[in-house]
């Protein structure tokens, strides 16, 4: 088999047929204001979609709740400026052939007053806390949680309605969903602290109440990390076996897809395996599973040693990436810095024109194309 075969092979799963294995990656934009998807907005999705872009997965997208959104000008998945907006970007992705889910995001302790539409809201986190030690917004109440939960589950249901393929909810890198995951940011007492089971409810009951909201056909994605914004190195999951309770959980619960979000797509998660953690969570769930991680890059995207967000990362082969997919330890490879540089990097891969790939810089993030 052609090495490049597996990642332009068609994958479908209950609810959703995608034209190959490849993903967009959510990337936070700033090119919303007031919180509402533009036109541009739509054709930079559109662009992408016409790239030959399996399926986007967009910007974080805040949800309802008071305490959500942590930057300004990034879109909102409520109210209906702005669900006519992601509407206009959905038509536009579907008018190229593509599909899209967006991804329902709440920032918990990240928010700093002066943001948002109610710019007087503190964050609101598991237990009031930024990172281990050190201290931001208020801790939740369960009233706080109710609202959180029917906020996504409410975001959910719009998004199918407007015409949305999928939707992902954004448990990753120390965001709220994450906090509660984290011992580091979660010191409750309650059913929401403590073991891991119920450091994971609240992220169970957004899935339980999104499942409810839009059926048993529409795909749930759930994406997840071990390393937080607040620390590089934390882990959830010391183990094998601490992960499969997690994951286990959430797929009880109906997610369809994980996404399992790494720095560097190459790294071995646990001693003793080269499995990366998309590896691990394929052969633990039998789910399908989406890698992600310095794709088609040289350097990862921030940390000690390497390039951040205002740096330059070159173009690299992706061979061994192909050996992962080939070899069945997961199922769809997002990318990420490497598309939102180049909208035509899915097609210069299949047609082995990688020589025509533009590196990824700073300038990427200031435009919108």
């Amino acid at each position: 088999m052609n090495n490049l075969e597996k990642l332009f092979e068609s994958f479908s799963t209950q609810g959703l047929a995608l034209k190959n294995r490849t993903v967009m990656a959510p990337m936070t934009r700033t090119f919303s204001p007031n919180y509402v998807p533009t036109p541009d907005v739509a054709a930079y999705y559109r662009r992408r979609a016409e790239g030959n872009v399996g399926l986007i997965i967009t910007e974080g997208t805040f949800v309802s709740h008071k305490a959500a959104n942590g930057y300004e000008r990034v879109p909102a998945i409520y109210g209906e400026e702005a669900l006519a907006g992601w509407k206009h970007v959905v038509d536009e992705v579907h008018a190229a052939g593509g599909k899209i889910a967006p991804q329902l995001w709440h920032v918990g302790s990240v928010r700093k007053e002066g943001i948002g539409p109610d710019k007087s809201v503190p964050a609101h986190s598991p237990s009031g806390l930024y990172k281990p030690g050190a201290e931001n917004g208020v801790a939740m109440s369960q009233a706080d949680i109710d609202e959180v939960v029917a906020s996504f589950a409410q975001a959910a249901a719009d998004s199918k309605a407007i015409g949305f393929d999928a939707i992902e909810v954004h448990g990753a890198h120390g965001y709220l969903v994450d906090q509660f995951f984290w011992e580091g940011t979660n010191q409750r007492t309650d059913n929401y602290g403590g073991s891991l089971e119920n450091r994971a409810r609240f992220a169970v009951e957004i899935v339980e109440a999104i499942r409810a909201k839009v059926g048993q056909d529409f795909p749930i994605i759930f994406r997840f990390s071990q390393w937080k914004q607040q620390d590089y190195n934390a882990k959830l999951c010391q183990n094998p076996e601490e992960l499969a309770s997690l994951l286990t959980l959430l797929s009880d619960a109906g997610v369809d897809i994980f996404h399992a979000s790494t720095r560097r797509f190459w790294l071995p998660e646990f001693e003793g395996s080269e499995l990366n953690l998309a590896g691990w969570t394929k052969k633990l769930t039998d789910k399908p599973v989406i890698t992600v991680g310095s794709v088609g890059l040289d350097s990862d995207f921030t940390g000690e040693g390497s390039a951040d967000l205002s740096g330059t990362s070159n173009p690299t082969g992706i061979d061994g990436l192909l050996d992962r997919l080939n070899n069945k330890e997961f199922d769809l490879v997002a990318i990420g810095r490497a598309l939102l540089v180049d909208p035509e990097w899915v097609n210069k891969i299949r047609d082995k024109n990688e020589e025509e790939i533009a590196p990824f810089n700073k300038e990427a993030l200031m435009k919108l194309s």
